[in-house]
């Protein structure tokens, strides 16, 4: 008889699951850092989720994520229960800054490319095998980092930006353009230097 029965977690509680949801709006809404961590453990595991299925990336996904919950907790004024649940609002935001990954990736792929073009030798001539060796290997090196390393990275090297620069044209917080770039550093380091040991006397 109870064959089709579902979890207790999803038939029992709705009155209860509706009335925890709106405890947490109104706990958000005061900006209660508690209730925000419990949106935080409730709905964390969704957003990266859904991040994840739609990039493709863990990384990206987990800037996502990061950058959803942000936003809940600096747009939390701007949630209105009449127009919907807190849960539907929070993956709202969510396909928003998916979108908005997205688009930066078109951005970061058309950037990488226009960086291939012109890591090419002005000089050729000019330039001993090792360094176009050390140009070849950073370009290489730059397009296996993960998207976002690989933006933040290619703003700085190419354009010259500034970190609190690069934050303010992405809308990347700029807590996480300095872990960006210190991630894509690391790797960049590890790989050129392994380039560096095929180098005639490396």
């Amino acid at each position: 008889m109870d064959t089709y029965a579902r979890p207790t977690t999803t038939v029992v509680p709705p009155v209860r699951e509706t009335r925890y949801e709106e405890d947490l709006a109104d706990g958000l809404r005061r900006a209660d850092e508690e209730t925000f961590a419990a949106i935080y453990r409730r709905w964390g595991s969704l957003v990266h989720t859904m991040a994840t299925r739609s990039l493709g990336d863990t990384h990206e996904a987990e800037d996502v994520t990061q950058q959803v919950f942000i936003g809940v907790w600096r747009g939390r004024h701007g949630f209105r229960p009449e127009r919907g649940t807190l849960s539907a609002w929070l993956v709202g935001i969510t396909r928003r800054k998916i979108v908005d990954a997205l688009a930066a990736r078109g951005r970061r792929l058309a950037l990488v490319e226009s960086a291939a073009r012109d890591a090419a030798p002005a000089r050729p001539a000019r330039q001993a095998p090792e360094e176009v060796l050390d140009r070849v290997l950073l370009v290489e090196a730059l397009s296996r980092l993960p998207h976002a390393q690989r933006e933040v990275l290619c703003m700085a090297f190419y354009e010259d930006l500034t970190q609190a620069q690069i934050a303010e044209r992405t809308g990347v917080p700029l807590g996480t353009v300095k872990s960006h770039t210190r991630r894509g550093l690391h790797r960049l380091r590890t790989v050129v230097d392994l380039g560096g040991a095929h180098h005639p006397g490396g």
